[in-house]
């Protein structure tokens, strides 16, 4: 576990906060990475690195026990593993209550883990914040709800023994220190009070506000907490900057502690252990997942604020950034080698069975970032570690699930650089497709143009990505002809969805022969076809 303290003196501002820019102060901070590196800072012109050391040494000096308060903290859990977490604690320079916000617990929810990781770099006149942006960072890179289990289902069992056991350890911990948690999620649907069709009704999350419980009462019996009122009070303001009146939001009380409550599973959540073990007020922010991901993120903004209004934290630099994340480049080392600079889009030659580690990543973005060595490497993030290189490959590095950027690890041509030396080079633009990366059931499959898979009715199906030759897989489209991942903004991109050999997920119109047992995926490069690869399904469906 390291922590650090981070700057304090942002400026950011954003229209959709409402709020306004303060005065900047001196920064002061503390890490061991090199200061020109640092966080949010971009690169320090060389001539201030000694005013930075000064502050530094300052704030060792100052900042003890019984003194100054820091006003940022930066601490991360299970350091190196691929469930490193990372807490941010923003302390006001006044103090007050303090609101939890805890984002990507369920990993395929990318709103509210973009949303939460713009207050990771808040600063505060009152009140403080615990950010906790993205709770489970494997099943993040995936774009997968879960990997082992429900993380969110977890929190009423300690004899597990996972990592999402123990992310939920420190969660727990974190919830017992603040006075009210938010829990940022993403629903399918629109919530209605009213049955309105099977995309609008009592039994979908989207566009609300969950709690547990209308009234929660104390051991006394008499009512302590009144979660509705406080939710419709929220609800009314995030309502009033939405345009569409179907986008609004409604209160949707689960009724989670009631006999007859039809969301039972709900009380193994981190919202109900908050309500029920720690007697602390606990929301799930539900934004609907069909939306355009700027509105979603923006719509938990909106709660957000609000809820930092109602228990009077008070903002000092707020922002809003929602850039798409670029990749500059990629540092990489060789056989023990002296580090060396890819940058997005190069080649790097190499001899077969050369030991290569991924060392860094510079981006757009700081935070959630991660590399895949297409085909080698861990599950997960493969960053820090050696791979044996013994084929052609792609790096592809990731903001969360986005990819933002690749590097190719190719082998020598005859008449390149030796072997003491490293070769970056421009690499080629053939359109080339040279594998599918798949997964059938939790399992990995490779398979090239053309070729044919059989799965079963029933089997699912995601099309983890491409391996191509010099054009970056994010300029081609992988459409699976006869399923639509998502219906509200249908790109025919279909890479990361899961998808179901049944009748109701595919079209049989589009099988080949409209037969519903030969389906195709197709990728295209600026609406050319550039290759095939064919699915065939062995069992009649029922």
């Amino acid at each position: 576990m390291e922590k650090r303290c981070l700057s304090n003196g942002l400026a950011l501002v954003g229209d959709a906060f409402g709020f306004h820019a303060r005065d900047k102060r001196p920064d002061v901070c503390s890490s061991s990475r090199p200061l020109a590196e640092f966080p949010g800072q971009g690169r320090c012109p060389w001539s201030l690195t000694l005013t930075w050391l000064f502050f530094c040494l300052v704030a060792v000096l100052v900042f003890i026990p019984g003194n100054v308060k820091a006003q940022k903290t930066h601490t991360v859990f299970y350091e190196g593993s691929d469930n490193e977490l990372h807490v941010y604690r923003v302390y006001g320079e006044k103090p007050g209550k303090t609101l939890l916000l805890i984002g990507g617990i369920q990993g395929d929810e990318p709103g509210g883990v973009l949303a939460a990781d713009l207050y990771a770099d808040f600063s505060l006149e009152k009140g403080n914040l615990i950010v906790v942006p993205r709770a489970n960072f494997p099943s993040i890179l995936h774009n997968r709800r879960k990997i082992n289990q429900d993380m969110n289902r977890t929190f009423a069992d300690d004899s597990v023994a996972n990592y999402e056991a123990k992310v939920v350890k420190v969660l727990k911990q974190l919830i017992r220190e603040s006075d009210c948690l938010l829990n940022l999620h993403e629903g399918s649907g629109f919530y209605s009070p009213k049955d309105q069709g099977p995309l609008r009704n009592p039994s979908r999350f989207g566009q609300s506000i969950i709690a547990d419980a209308g009234y929660f009462r104390g051991q006394s019996g008499r009512v302590t907490l009144d979660l509705k009122t406080m939710a419709e009070t929220v609800i009314k303001k995030i309502n009033a900057r939405i345009a569409d009146p179907d986008h609004y939001f409604h209160f949707n009380n689960h009724k989670t502690e009631d006999r007859d409550s039809s969301h039972k599973e709900q009380r193994k959540s981190a919202t109900y252990f908050a309500l029920y073990t720690c007697s602390t007020p606990a929301f799930g922010i539900e934004s609907a997942k069909s939306l355009p991901l700027e509105q979603k993120v923006r719509q938990h903004i909106y709660a957000i604020n609000a809820f930092m209004e109602m228990f009077d934290i008070v903002p000092e630099t707020p922002g809003v950034d929602l850039t798409p994340p670029r990749l500059e480049y990629m540092v990489l080392s060789v056989n023990g080698s002296v580090p060396v600079v890819v940058e997005n889009g190069q080649r790097l030659g190499l001899e077969r069975g050369d030991s290569v580690v991924l060392m860094d990543i510079k981006a757009n973005y700081t935070r959630g970032l991660s590399a895949d060595i297409i085909g080698f490497g861990s599950r997960f993030s493969d960053m820090g570690s050696p791979v044996t290189i013994t084929r052609q490959t792609r790096v592809v590095a990731k903001k969360d699930f986005y990819p933002c950027g690749s590097i190719y690890l190719d082998f020598r041509k005859k008449g390149e650089q030796q072997e003491q030396d490293l070769s970056v080079s421009e690499s080629d633009s053939s359109p080339e497709i040279k594998a599918y990366r798949l997964r059938i059931n939790d399992r990995l499959v490779t398979a090239k143009s053309n070729d044919h898979l059989s799965l079963s009715v029933g089997d699912a199906l995601v099309i983890e990505d491409i391996i191509t030759g010099g054009v970056d897989p994010s300029k081609y489209t992988v459409n699976f002809k006869g399923f639509v991942g998502n219906r509200a903004t249908n790109s025919g991109e279909d890479r990361g969805f899961v998808i179901k050999m049944t009748r109701d997920v595919l079209m049989k119109r589009y099988s080949l022969n409209r037969q519903g047992r030969h389906y195709r995926i197709v990728t295209t490069l600026k609406d050319k076809e550039v290759s095939r690869l064919y699915i065939d399904i062995e069992k009649q469906r029922p």
